[in-house]
């Protein structure tokens, strides 16, 4: 088990960007090894002090390292936003008997200034039908921009919102992601959310196939890269602050979240600010809890981050990530 461990935090350490195996490794239910590392201690009671120590110190590196346990110091400043961003799979929860009125429970506890949404197209409907009361409690008098499966609902006014597109060299359809400018008084920042291609086809097939279903997970890993790049030359060279959030379906020891936060100059709100794991996916699937952080909100070192937490599983697969934004952050 401390081998395990050691490794375990050796990739977390140097990335497992190298080799599409380790990326593989970092989407796995990590949690599972407090298991083993809580037998090891156990057995150790039994042994001499120099296994319980290294057996402590396994289980230390499993609870901490390698499941990301983040330790966040929030910043200091003025002009206090709050932003969630939320993947509410509306598709599922209008299929469900509670489904929608969960969503708007869950809009209703954060309150948040400015909601981006992903995977929202099938709420659009309801703004014109026996549910618009619904859809009022959910957004209220917020100005709403969408566009296919994307929607962002403000307090404060948009400005040229628009589409774009993200056309890579291997990707083989265009996926799109909405830009808006935020007007917060004097003072504007850009806001971006994107849906990225999921990791979900290239886990499959190396679940069913084994070794032989790698290239498909090597495909799909180029598709998530190829994405944040193209996004990256379409950001580059901004004027104002900016804040992307949205499903990146990538935690952020991969690559694409060091593609996008280190070519654009962004940090992650819940690593600067969070405690905990912030875990956002995971808990629909057969084990039951939320064990993967693919929900992001990214920020331009100008903004402050007061303050960050991750929402309710009772709503959407993905639990929304919200953030107190500082628009003028103090040094």
């Amino acid at each position: 088990m401390a081998l395990v461990s050691l490794f375990f935090a050796w990739l977390c350490h140097v990335g497992p960007s190298w080799h599409p195996l380790l990326v593989l490794l970092v989407y796995v239910p990590l949690p599972l090894l407090t298991v083993p590392a809580v037998m090891a201690v156990l057995a150790s009671l039994w042994l001499s002090w120099w296994w319980r120590g290294v057996a402590l110190t396994s289980l230390a590196l499993v609870l901490t390292v390698v499941m990301g346990l983040v330790w966040g110091t929030p910043d200091e400043g003025v002009g206090r936003v709050r932003l969630m961003t939320y993947n509410v799979k509306a598709y599922l929860a209008m299929q469900r008997a509670g489904g929608p009125q969960a969503l708007a429970a869950e809009f209703a506890a954060h309150d948040a200034d400015v909601i981006v949404l992903q995977d929202s197209a099938e709420l659009e409907p309801m703004q014109d039908d026996e549910r618009a009361p619904l859809w009022n409690l959910m957004f209220g008098k917020r100005e709403i921009f969408y566009r296919g499966q994307y929607m962002i609902a403000s307090r404060y006014p948009l400005r040229d919102c628009r589409v774009g597109l993200l056309q890579g060299q291997v990707v083989d359809k265009a996926h799109s992601y909405l830009h808006c400018q935020v007007q917060v008084g004097q003072r504007a920042f850009d806001l971006v959310t994107v849906h990225l291609v999921t990791p979900r086809q290239g886990l499959v097939a190396v679940r069913r196939e084994g070794l032989d279903g790698l290239d498909q997970w090597r495909q799909n890993l180029s598709y998530r890269t190829e994405q944040a790049v193209a996004l990256v030359n379409q950001l580059r060279g901004r004027a104002r602050p900016l804040v992307l959030a949205g499903d990146l379906n990538a935690p952020e020891r991969t690559e694409v979240l060091r593609i996008l936060m280190g070519q654009l100059g962004l940090r992650d709100a819940f690593s600067s600010a969070g405690f905990g794991y912030g875990y956002t996916h995971g808990h629909s699937l057969r084990l039951g809890l939320s064990f993967l952080r693919i929900d992001h909100i990214l920020v331009s070192d100008d903004i402050g981050v007061a303050a960050v937490e991750v929402g309710g599983a009772e709503g959407s697969e993905h639990r929304p990530v919200i953030a107190d934004l500082l628009l003028q952050r103090t040094y």
